[in-house]
């Protein structure tokens, strides 16, 4: 049957019409469709059946078969009216099935408040071409409730407080017009609930406080053109979920507080509009989220407060669009965004994750990492291969830096090296110079062992050869004066030479080997080892009194003291006017 018309007419002939299986029906409706110039683009013939023929079906406990039938005016809130049953009792329907049938009503066509043996209900290929349509109430036991194919020209449909027994519900390849599509408040029962493929066009799409069982949710391919797609306060089961590829338009979609439960959930290559996407007090027992390669547009990202401690969630390669994106309080296992390009502010303050992976992103504006009124729980953070063009709002010690680089599994020495050097280069712009001093200590300390790692790996003389300079740098840049970093640390690394190089010059002179010698008599009567340190501060400091001279071997220590206090006064005051000057 065609779906895609603009208009309809309908004429009851006084033929008998024989269905495929041996039906009959004493007249014949013929359809002609019609396209929005008014010219007949198809035609269908039904058998054309009085509504009050069902009525008696139904008030006799037989099974109803509609398959290619025309019905006019069906109404189960009349069937009550008529057999004076209260507004809300459930109607017996024995069996039902109206395959490729055609509804049509001024109002509405009403299922209501149906109460359907077990087996399979379908109204597969059905339209239902005039007039809101209503199942809200319906009660169906166990078996297969097929609405795949149809048509609701109207747009308004209601399911509100169905309750289906163990089943599949499909929903697939089905048309619904503008209008409001009211899912609310069901219960579903084991089996597989699709609406793949399904067409929803504008109009909010409501499934609040909808209870799905284990099995399969299937929105698969889905397309919405507009208006709020509303989950929130929604319960799955242990079964997989399927927003692969949908397309949600330009809809508000709000998944507020569902929960998840357990298992595999799949938003990839997904479609978001430019309204809002709001995931807030979403919660999941276990299993994975996916959002990789979807697609936002202009609102704000809502995933704030998301509980879900034993989840791995992925945002790999998702294009967030325009709009602030936050994750603010929210608990997850691991949190993915790997590869994304990040224009926005992006709220990643989260409260709980073994890994949060922002490795390979493009950063063109903030994310803030640094909460205020929670401690951090961040065990592993992944920045390797970032690009960072705008900011990160970190802190060295509540983000536990060190430790969150340190920890990770799978990057290299250089990766993490790479990783302080940003984090280095990010507190030098935020004017957090302690930090800075931080990262750069462990970007250096990484950048060398990288460097010692990669010429081990060559073997021969450079495996050997390596451990010179390496140790030099060990020593000296970094015990000594951790990296330029710390004054303090120079000054105290000069008194330690000092003191060193006058026992050195002690020890000389009670071996024999060489002395340090007064040119003027000793007038104050130092003691040798008084004198030794006597000596050995005017030649570090390279003050050359010339009171106390060396001999022997303790020449050699002296210019070699002599060049070390020239290089140490250096490198104090490299460290000092670096701090000062910030």
């Amino acid at each position: 049957m065609v779906t895609s018309y603009s208009n309809f007419h309908v004429e009851v002939r006084n033929v008998k019409f024989i269905a495929d299986d041996g039906r009959t029906c004493p007249k014949t409706a013929m359809v002609s469709f019609h396209n929005e110039e008014g010219e007949e683009i198809d035609s269908e013939l039904f058998g054309a059946i009085d509504v009050n023929q069902i009525y008696s079906l139904i008030k006799e406990g037989q099974d109803i078969n509609l398959d290619n039938f025309y019905i006019r005016e069906f109404s189960l809130s009349s069937y009550r009216r008529i057999n004076g049953m209260e507004k809300k009792d459930l109607v017996p329907i024995k069996g039902f099935s109206a395959k490729n049938a055609f509804f049509e009503a001024k109002k509405l066509t009403d299922f209501s408040f149906a109460s359907y043996s077990p087996g399979e209900v379908s109204f597969d290929g059905t339209h239902f071409a005039k007039g809101k349509t209503l199942f809200n109430g319906s009660v169906f036991g166990d078996g297969n409730v097929i609405f795949s194919n149809t048509l609701f020209r109207e747009g308004n449909i209601e399911f509100t407080g169905c309750v289906f027994g163990d089943g599949d519900f499909m929903f697939k390849n089905a048309i619904v017009k503008d209008g409001i599509k009211d899912f609310q408040d069901i219960q579903f029962g084991k089996g597989e609930v699709s609406f793949a493929n399904t067409e929803f066009n504008n109009g909010d799409l409501l499934f609040i406080n909808t209870h799905f069982n284990s099995g399969r949710f299937n929105f698969k391919v889905t397309r919405i053109a507009g208006g709020k797609v509303d989950f929130h306060y929604s319960v799955f089961g242990d079964c997989e979920i399927m927003f692969e590829r949908t397309e949600f338009g330009n809809s508000r979609v709000d998944f507020r507080t569902v929960d998840f439960g357990s298992g595999r959930i799949n938003f990839n290559r997904s479609l978001f509009g430019n309204g809002e996407v709001n995931f807030e007090g979403a919660t999941c027992k276990s299993g994975k989220i996916q959002f990789k390669k979807a697609e936002m547009g202009a609102g704000p990202k809502n995933f704030n407060l998301m509980e879900m401690e034993d989840t791995d969630i992925s945002f790999e390669r998702t294009e967030f669009g325009d709009g602030d994106v936050s994750f603010y309080s929210s608990s997850f296992h691991t949190m993915s965004l790997k590869s994304c390009h990040l224009d926005h502010y992006v709220d990643l303050r989260l409260a709980k994750a073994d890994l949060l992976d922002i490795s390979d992103t493009i950063v063109r504006d903030i994310i803030d990492l640094e909460p205020y009124d929670f401690p951090v729980e961040i065990r592993t953070l992944d920045m390797s291969g970032m690009r960072l063009l705008g900011k990160l709002y970190i802190d060295w010690r509540h983000n536990k830096c060190k430790e969150s680089v340190l920890n990770q599994d799978v990057t290299t020495l250089r990766q993490k090296a790479e990783q302080f050097r940003i984090l280095k280069e990010n507190f030098s712009g935020t004017g957090k110079y302690e930090d800075e001093d931080e990262a750069y200590i462990m970007f250096k300390r990484y950048e060398a062992k990288s460097w010692l790692t990669e010429q081990q790996e060559k073997g021969g003389i450079a495996k050997i050869a390596s451990r010179i300079p390496d140790s030099f740098q060990w020593l000296v840049f970094d015990k000594i004066g951790l990296y330029a970093t710390s004054p303090g640390r120079v000054l105290l690394s000069v008194v330690v030479f000092w003191f060193m190089f006058g026992i050195f010059y002690f020890l000389i002179d009670i071996t024999g080997l060489g002395k340090t010698v007064s040119a003027v008599d000793n007038p104050d009567n130092l003691s040798t080892l008084l004198q030794s340190f006597y000596h050995s501060g005017v030649t570090f400091f390279t003050i050359g009194y010339g009171d106390v001279y060396p001999t022997g071997l303790s020449r050699v220590f002296s210019g070699l003291e002599g060049f070390m206090g020239v290089f140490m006064m250096s490198y104090f005051t490299v460290a000092f006017v670096r701090k000062v000057l910030r």
